[in-house]
Parts: C-alpha cells; structure tokens; sequence
C-alpha cells in the first residue's frame, strides 16, 4: 500500500470513529430537549419532526461536519462543534421558568447516560470477533468521551447553552435578568472566551485559557467517576 492510500485509509478510519459517536451524541442531545418540551407543554419541536432520532433532522452541515472535521485535520487538542437547535417556545411551557430548566438539563443528562452506557459497553468487548473488537472499542471510548465533554460544555453558566438557561431558571431575578439579556451575544462571548481569548494569550506569552481548562477538568472528573461507577 503506497503512502496515499495509507494515509486516506487512516484519515477514514480515524473519521469512522469518531462521526458515529458525534452524530449519536448531538442527536439524542436535541431530540431530548425537544421531548421534555413537549411533555412540558410546548408542541413546536414535535411539529417540525424534531423530536426524533433521524440525525439528518439535527445535523448542521457546518457545525457538525465541516468545523469537527477540519478540527481532526489539524490534529486540534479539542473538538468543536455544534447541531442545529431544538426551537422551544418558552412561553408555551406550562410553567415556563421551572420547565425552562427541565427541557434545558433533559440534553446534558441524555449525554451522561449515553456516556454511561458506552462505559458498560466496554465489558461486552471481549466477546466481539478480534477483527471488529478494535473498532468498536474505539468507538465506545470516544462516545464516552464526546458524551461528556458535551454535556460539560452545555452546562457552561451562559445562555443560549443549556448551563445558562438552567441559571436563569434557578438564580434570583436580580440575576437572572441580566443574564438572560445575554442570551443574542452570548455566542460570540462564547468564541470569545473559547478561541479569541487565548490566541491573544499565547501572543502575550500569557495562558488565559480558562474555559477550556474548566471543561476539561470537569469532563476528566465525570468520566473518571463513570469509569468507577461501570468498574472499568
């Protein structure tokens, strides 16, 4: 096998294993939401077909292929990306800002559950034949992985991320207020705080990249635990 064909069978095999669990995480993340809504009350994802295991309903053809993808060509220490957004109207809720924080948590904790369940998965590897057990291990580390780091990431304190509207739902009015106003920019602070900040850091020799560093301690203390808890 020459040195092209060795080089595309990795860039597909390092592609298989990670756009499955990708796709499964982003997938059951939104579905989730849009369920909890409409148990809660609201029918607009369930309308629109959102509510649904069909990743073709959920996949943002930037957000979910291109940005990862060009991220694993590069080698980059970290994986972002993003789906398209459950739309939930709030105020359809029965009582909106208690069920805002159910509908918002429903796409974190369907991650650790998934996370769990790939956890467990590890044991049932020794029975796969030797030729797929390697795949598949692989595939269930990364879910694992990918499950938590995005839930992790979504419970970050700002809106539009999952973390922010559980803040308003819960904080004090004097607060929460505030924070919800956020809610249009908080995106760009988001890449601000993700991307813009610590390239100006590594430009002044100084390492300001807090966020990233929070998350991956929080997603390294949660898999830990997971870890502990299937007895892997």
């Amino acid at each position: 096998m020459c040195a092209e064909d060795r080089s595309l069978s990795n860039m597909l095999y390092l592609a298989s294993i990670w756009v499955i669990p990708i796709i499964v995480a982003i997938t059951f993340h939104e579905a989730a939401h849009g369920f909890v809504a409409h148990l809660l009350g609201d029918e607009t994802a369930w309308r629109l077909g959102r509510v649904s295991f069909n990743p073709l309903k959920h996949i943002d053809p930037v957000g979910t292929i291109l940005l990862p993808g060009f991220l694993l060509l590069l080698h980059s220490p970290f994986i972002f990306g993003y789906a398209k957004p459950v739309p939930v109207n709030f105020r359809a809720l029965h009582n909106p800002r208690r069920d805002m924080i159910w509908v918002a948590a429903a796409g974190p904790t369907t991650n650790i559950a998934l996370a769990i369940l790939a956890a467990l998965a590890f044991h049932l590897i020794d029975y796969l034949p030797e030729t797929a057990a390697p795949w598949v291990a692989e595939n269930l580390k990364n879910a694992l992985i990918i499950n938590v780091v995005l839930a992790v990431f979504n419970l970050f304190p700002l809106p539009p991320l999952d973390g922010g509207r559980i803040a308003v739902g819960v904080l004090p009015d004097a607060v929460a207020s505030p924070l919800a106003r956020l809610e249009p920019y908080g995106m760009l602070i988001l890449i601000g705080l993700l991307f813009i900040l610590p390239a100006l850091g590594a430009q002044t020799g100084v390492d300001v990249n807090i966020v990233w560093r929070i998350i991956a301690q929080g997603a390294d203390a949660i898999i830990n635990a997971i870890l502990r808890l299937t007895g892997n």
